[in-house]
């Protein structure tokens, strides 16, 4: 399988990384710079104030736009987008986990391209530039500091799309584990999902795997399977943070597809539609739907879930190898139980009606436009016996 793999974005990793990021700004060639953040959390522990200072003494001047929220809005990217253009500003800066640096890529977007940033969304156009950008991580989770993509939401309609181009990889990013101490547990088992879950999307396919791939993705799962667990009983410990920390980049930089033909995202669209929906935590929405998707696609490709069941798993060998594979689907159920988070809605803390989910399964489809998935083709009939599945 042949396969292309670009990734930019410079890393500077470990303890008071975040004090090199004037001096990072400056080698891009950055003037007068967006801070993009999001709620409270990185002023009142005084990263902010940090970044700033970086900033001032690279000679770099400011402008700061906080407000982010999880699931990332479109209004706000309008808003930085319209403050950019004001403040002259020719650099980004993302502060903050993917909701702040998926959003920071959408204003650069409409800073490098005429009319509405929402077409790249959807589909309606593609982008010809993106404003550069860097960013300092402080959420392990989407992995967006060295990603191609970015999602938001729309408020007209509550859709949430997804973009991909090269253009909006981060130039720098900037990784403290000890920024993440302060996150709580359910953010932090969340964001170790979202991490699981981009390196499996890759791994559920129907190409001949190289080997090589195969083993990095299931040596990253079971390396943030074990620092989840390790982090629910000490969130400070700093090997254990540092591991589920560098596992966010190489879960979404490309690695982990490498030889896989792109894998099968179909769990990625489901889960989109619900946090567009009910604006639920996006790791916690792929743990809830995850088990229904898998026990619905597995007979396509038992062989795939039943060596997934055994790398990661250690279960042996059996005769009935979809009985193997049922076995692999309730083991990683049990690992998302351990880890506190939801295996269906009901656990989730929604319960859509059959209205909802018809509306959420013609949205992932795109209203017949486009199936999900590469295990099984999903239409939009298909998607909807899955939200039914995950109902609890």
């Amino acid at each position: 399988m042949n396969f292309d793999y670009f990734t930019p974005t410079k890393v500077v990793f470990g303890k008071g990384a975040e004090a090199k990021t004037g001096e990072l700004v400056k080698e891009q060639g950055g003037h007068k710079v967006l801070i993009h953040y999001g709620s409270g959390s990185v002023v009142r522990t005084g990263l902010l104030d940090k970044i700033c200072h970086s900033l001032e003494e690279a000679g770099i001047s400011y402008v700061l736009l906080g407000g982010v929220v999880p699931n990332p809005r479109l209004s706000k990217v309008r808003e930085g987008i319209c403050l950019c253009r004001e403040e002259k500003v020719d650099f980004l800066l993302a502060v903050g986990g993917g909701s702040v640096i998926d959003s920071t890529k959408a204003i650069g977007y409409g800073l490098a391209n005429e009319g509405d940033v929402w077409d790249f969304y959807d589909r309606k156009r593609q982008a010809a530039g993106c404003t550069p950008l860097g960013a300092v991580l402080t959420i392990a989770a989407a992995g967006s500091e060295m990603s191609d993509s970015s999602v938001i939401t729309n408020e007209d309609g509550w859709i949430k799309r997804g973009y991909s181009s090269n253009y909006c990889r981060c130039r720098f990013a900037v990784m403290d584990p000890e920024l993440t101490y302060t996150l709580p547990d359910y953010q932090t088992q969340s964001g170790c999902v979202d991490i699981m879950m981009h390196t499996m999307e890759r791994y559920f396919n129907l190409s001949d795997n190289m080997e090589l791939t195969d083993g990095i993705s299931e040596a990253l799962i079971r390396t943030v399977m074990k620092n989840a667990i390790i982090l629910k009983q000490n969130p400070s410990d700093y090997n254990a943070r540092a591991e589920v920390m560098w596992a966010s980049s190489l879960s979404h930089n490309g690695l982990t597809g490498c030889g896989t033909g792109g894998g099968d995202w179909a769990s990625h669209q489901i889960e989109h539609e619900l946090g567009g929906m009910f604006d639920v935590a996006h790791g916690a929405g792929l743990a809830a739907i995850w088990g229904s998707w898998a026990r619905y696609v597995y007979p396509e490709h038992p062989e795939r879930f039943a060596r997934f069941a055994k790398q990661i798993f250690d279960l042996e060998e059996r005769a009935d190898m979809q009985e193997l594979a049922l076995a692999g689907i309730e083991k990683m159920e049990d690992c998302y139980r351990s880890m506190g988070m939801p295996t269906n809605l009901k656990e989730l803390g929604i319960e859509p009606t059959e209205a909802q989910m018809h509306e959420m399964a013609e949205k992932c489809c795109f209203f017949g436009q486009r199936t999900v998935g590469v295990i099984k083709k999903l239409t939009a009939e298909d998607v909807e016996k899955i939200y039914r599945m995950a109902r609890g």
